[in-house]
């Protein structure tokens, strides 16, 4: 049973195509999910675009340059809606300004249900159906340390029942499982400086976070360990002004997780090839970030087309590092359009997709929308986002000043 649990969350979270020669795998995979409109517009990137309402999921060193007192956002993310209908992601996240000295308080918080699933035996005997879900909640300090430059730290809690406590002792090829649980921070930087030009004030930003830095997972009660999906994440920006109501910011990011493969050239001490599960699990979290730097084995294969493939350990390395590119024009900082392009290797789990987003936003309230277009056949195509965002000191202004 926890076999197959495990094998549906693989493919939930990172759908990962036939082709995937040595792909990397974690628990919690809906962490990396792009949870708000806006950044999925633009290719899935945040790290070093202009300050938003969910900065906390891609660079929360970013509340720091909010204008704003304190706002909250909320948003909806229907899943795999290729496969099925009724796995869907609910992420909201909010910041309030303690003023300049002080800092940044923000916080998240994100529900993932994967929907209705049957477990069944080894031998293929239905069991009973559960509802998997994960959730995780966080907070994190934010504070500007010059002019153009903020840092971070958040601190995270994840939690994720793959079986509802639906164990059964009484079927004997079934293995008990358990909710896991375990702790992680995040630390991050943000760079953003204005630049005279004589349209207008442009910015150039550069923004890099270490995320979900933390320990291990086990849903036996601690047999058997599971790596988070700990990320580095950088990316650069520069927003132009046309004149004093059009604007253009592009953005590039890339992003790897920090996690070895299960495919190792240090597997079976030195010799290269796969780990035992028991030699793979003892790898400790800090361990396997640095070691997700130089662990590919490479590799040589013959594709379905039979072509004759190969990489080098240095060159599977590269692979796993997943880059976008975002365009994003705004009308007066009121209407916004965007668009966007993710790229993961082929040979890594091949999501390659087109996005496309629009936004609305007024003094207290925005609205955002993307759409993703796959450029390769997976179920990735069609995901659509939703993003509501309310400015709570503009909201508090309006009350008091109707008073």
């Amino acid at each position: 049973m926890k076999k197959i649990l495990l094998s549906i969350l693989t493919l939930i979270g990172l759908t990962f195509s036939m082709m995937a020669t040595n792909p990397v795998t974690t628990a919690m995979p809906s962490l990396t999910i792009a949870p708000d409109a806006h950044a999925a517009g633009m290719g899935d990137i945040g790290a070093a675009t202009n300050p938003d309402l969910n900065s906390q999921h891609w660079n929360p060193s970013k509340y720091a340059f909010m204008e704003s007192k304190g706002g909250l956002t909320v948003n909806y993310t229907p899943w795999l809606s290729q496969l099925v209908d009724d796995i869907d992601l609910a992420y909201i996240a909010g910041y309030y300004n303690m003023g300049e000295m002080a800092g940044t308080l923000s916080a998240s918080f994100s529900y993932f249900s994967m929907g209705d699933v049957k477990l069944v035996n080894e031998a293929g005997i239905g069991l009973q159906d559960v509802r998997p879900n994960e959730w995780a909640i966080d907070l994190a300090y934010s504070r500007k340390l010059h002019d153009y430059v903020s840092m971070a730290v958040a601190l995270r809690s994840l939690y994720s029942d793959l079986n509802n406590g639906a164990n059964s002792s009484a079927d004997q090829s079934a293995i008990e499982m358990y909710p896991a649980w375990t702790m992680a921070a995040d630390v991050s930087l943000y760079y953003r400086q204005p630049i005279a030009l004589p349209m207008g004030e442009s910015y150039f930003a550069l923004g890099f976070n270490l995320s979900n830095l933390g320990g291990k997972m086990s849903y036996d009660e601690g047999d058997t360990k599971h790596f988070i999906p700990a990320n580095m994440r950088l990316g650069v920006s520069y927003e132009l002004p046309f004149d004093n109501y059009n604007r253009l910011m592009i953005s590039a990011e890339a992003n790897k997780m920090l996690v070895p493969t299960y495919q190792s050239k240090f597997a079976n001490d030195g010799a290269g090839g796969e780990y035992n599960q028991t030699d793979f699990a003892e790898i400790s979290s800090t361990q396997g970030w640095w070691q997700s730097f130089c662990d590919a084995p490479g590799y040589t294969d013959v594709d379905f087309n039979g072509k004759h493939i190969s990489a080098s350990p240095a060159l599977e390395e590269l692979q796993e590092i997943q880059w976008g590119i975002g365009i994003e024009y705004s009308y007066n900082r009121q209407f916004f359009g965007r668009i966007g392009y993710s790229h993961e290797n082929y040979y890594k789990g091949n999501r390659r997709y087109f996005t496309a987003g629009a936004g609305f936003k007024l003094s207290i309230f925005s609205l955002d929308f993307s759409y993703c277009v796959a450029a390769a056949g997976n179920p990735l195509n069609s995901t659509m986002r939703f993003t509501l965002g309310f400015d709570l000191a503009g909201i508090k202004d309006l009350v008091n000043n109707k008073k």
